[in-house]
């Protein structure tokens, strides 16, 4: 059983490493390519081998078995979640971003409540609250360095959260794998899908870097940035894998607080690929984060 508790933390920690990766990447090229270019090149990497993965845990016929109505409403929300969460890159330093989206934990527990009818006591909204406080930390409102894309990260945690809470109620009947590849295919079609509204309405060009990261016309990209793109569906895939074998062989209140281990890499890959140096009130607010996220999950586990 200890054995099993390590390995579990092990490729917990090595997920979330290899995802944090890709953090780097997409922000990297968001401003220079559209947002809906880099999740459609990436997707149509990551579809063959995610397929590849279902056809190893409960083999392709499970994907015609499965409800398709749940599937595309997660996928959805999903798709919104990491559309706001990649928004943020241009604007925000990655430490920041990142930290802001780790508020996830918070919004599972706050609608466990009303979505799943899960008794929450006083102590759990405590922490709660104290995360939020954090959040105020970091965003500083009403002071002359709020940025507003600071809210597309605090957006994504939310809907990020109604999904996972939406995958906990599937989870009984549906593989990880199975949900995995759905909500690849509808980044991919969803992706292609906004990228061809926008150009019929238009839409071209904006002031502020996260819009613009998003209505940005598609164009052909370097050999260089298109292994960097291309290696996004890859680095989701092998990241989905670890995260998944995290979960089948440890508890998932074991290894769930070792989800936090992002907050360490966003900043370091902040530092080393765009020379960002994390303010104090950065530190201060994501640590706050950390302390009621892990004080949020324990309460909620007993």
């Amino acid at each position: 059983m200890q054995n099993q508790s390590a390995r579990g933390i092990l490729y917990l920690c090595l997920g979330v490493f290899i995802f944090s990766l890709q953090d780097a990447i997409i922000k990297q090229v968001s401003g220079g390519y559209a947002l809906t270019e880099v999740v459609f090149i990436r997707s149509c990497v990551g579809l063959p081998l995610l397929l590849l993965f279902v056809q190893r845990e409960v083999g392709w016929r499970a994907l015609f078995a499965a409800g398709l109505l749940p599937l595309a409403l997660r996928a959805l929300i999903m798709f919104g979640a990491y559309t706001a969460y990649y928004m943020a890159f241009p604007a925000l330093p990655l430490a920041d971003a990142v930290a802001l989206y780790f508020t996830v934990p918070l919004f599972v527990t706050a609608l466990a409540a009303p979505v799943l009818g899960e008794h929450i006591g006083w102590k759990v909204w405590a922490a709660v609250l104290l995360g939020f406080v954090g959040v105020l930390v970091m965003l500083q409102p009403g002071t002359g360095l709020f940025e507003p894309a600071a809210l597309l990260s605090l957006i994504s945690a939310a809907l990020y959260g109604c999904a996972m809470l939406m995958a906990r109620k599937m989870g009984s009947r549906l593989p990880t794998s199975v949900m995995a590849f759905f909500q690849n295919g509808f980044f991919l079609l969803g992706s292609g899908l906004a990228a061809a509204v926008l150009h019929l309405l238009g839409i071209a060009h904006a002031t502020h870097p996260s819009v613009a990261f998003l209505v940005r016309p598609w164009i052909v990209p370097s050999a260089m940035d298109s292994l960097l793109i291309a290696l996004c569906g890859v680095v989701a895939a092998v990241g989905t894998l670890f995260l998944t074998a995290a979960y089948r062989v440890a508890r998932s209140s074991t290894v769930t607080p070792f989800e936090y281990t992002g907050i360490l890499w966003a900043p370091l890959w902040g530092y080393l690929f765009f020379a960002e140096v994390p303010r104090f009130t950065t530190f201060v607010g994501a640590g706050v984060i950390l302390v009621a996220g892990l004080i949020a999950m324990r309460m909620a586990n007993k």
